[in-house]
Parts: structure tokens; C-alpha cells; sequence
């Protein structure tokens, strides 16, 4: 009697711990993104973060130009104009800023500002850390993507568990958080497209090591 008993029981727990599994990742896939994008999408404007480095420029009048690098405390400093505020600015912003502040000394000025080198603000980079071989925050790129971004890292470390990998994403809608599944093992190792996720502003990507 206790023979059928235990295959049923054994039946019944892998049933469960089915389902459970199920429910845990039901809705947290992201869709595939194309390995080769065949359309180019204008990403949102870009806003000036900490240690980017700029140039400024004033129509006719050069030498109150310069190339500047933004401060740890967002701040830059230009001929004439001290400790101006540029991180959280689109270049266009701190162009029509830097002018306000100009025609003081000159009528009229003409200004514009060029982003030489880029890090971009907190909410604008993606950070991939854990078992990888060199954890970063990278800039976010227009139209980037998973397979961007492991690149940029130089992919997986010897013990990552890269399947059980996740992806943390701010909820724009409700301010929380979401979390998503990630196989970036079977991205870079057996080249599975479907894989591959479009990324977004300000994710994080979390690769815990294998326990074996």
C-alpha cells in the first residue's frame, strides 16, 4: 500500500513546485529585440551629467568659450560666468542659460553647447553588475540593447549563472519597480535572438554566480 502512495505524493509535489515556478515567472519576459535594428529611433533628449565634457561656444566672441568638463557637483565654470549649475540641463538649456547670463557683458550673444564625451545622469545610464567581467555603468544609447550592453562588459564571468540573470526597470507609470528574467547565457553562448531585450534608461542588470 505505501508503494502507490509515494509516487502519488512525489507526483503531486512536482505538480506544485510546477506551478509554482509558473506563477513566479509568468509576466516578467521581456519581448526580443532584433540583433540587427532596421529602423533608427531618436532616443530622448539628452541631459548633461556629472564628468561630461562640453563645449562651449560664443559666436564671435571665442575667447568666452571653452571646453569645460561638468563637475562631481554638476557645476562648470566658463570666462565671465562662475559655478553655473549644467547637470539635469539639456545642452540646448545651459546654451540659453550661459546667454542670460552673457548679456550682462555683451548684446546679444549667440551661444551653443556641444556634448564632447558623455556619462550622462544616473537615469539615463544602464548598470550591469554581479558576475560579470567588469560590473560598469555604460551611458544609454539609442535603440541599445542586451547584447550592447554585455558587449560593453565583456560578457560573463567563468562562474555566472547568466540565465538566472534579472533586469530591474523603474515603473514609470507607478514610480515602483519591475524585474524581469534575463537568459543572457543563452544570448551569448548559443545565440538564441529571442534573448535579446531592448533596454531602457536607467535599468539595472543583476547576474548572481553559479552555487555549483
Amino acid at each position: 500500500m505505501h508503494t502507490f502512495k509515494l509516487p502519488l505524493i512525489l507526483g503531486l509535489a512536482a505538480t506544485a513546485l510546477a506551478g509554482c515556478a509558473t506563477t513566479q515567472t509568468a509576466g516578467n519576459q521581456l519581448p526580443a529585440a532584433s540583433f540587427v535594428g532596421t529602423e533608427t529611433e531618436v532616443g530622448d533628449k539628452y541631459i548633461i551629467g556629472a564628468l561630461d565634457e562640453l563645449t562651449v561656444f560664443v559666436w564671435r566672441n571665442p575667447e568666452l568659450g571653452a571646453k569645460v568638463q561638468v563637475r562631481p557637483d554638476g557645476r562648470i565654470t566658463t570666462p565671465l560666468i562662475t559655478d553655473m549649475t549644467a547637470v539635469g540641463k539639456t545642452p540646448a538649456q545651459l546654451a540659453e542659460d550661459i546667454k542670460k547670463s552673457l548679456t550682462q557683458y555683451i548684446e546679444d550673444p549667440l551661444v551653443s553647447v556641444m556634448v564632447d564625451k558623455f556619462q550622462g545622469t544616473f537615469s539615463q545610464q544602464v548598470r550591469i553588475v554581479g558576475a560579470t567581467e567588469k560590473p560598469a555603468s555604460i551611458p544609454y544609447r539609442a535603440n541599445m540593447t542586451l547584447l550592447d550592453a554585455m558587449i560593453a562588459v565583456g560578457g560573463l564571468s567563468e562562474f555566472a549563472a547568466g540565465d538566472r540573470a534579472r533586469l530591474v526597470r523603474q515603473d514609470k507609470a507607478t514610480g515602483g519597480q519591475k524585474e524581469y528574467d534575463l537568459k543572457i547565457a543563452r544570448l551569448l553562448k548559443k545565440g538564441d535572438t529571442s534573448a535579446n531585450v531592448k533596454l531602457e534608461p536607467g535599468d539595472v542588470i543583476i547576474i548572481p554566480e553559479s552555487m555549483f
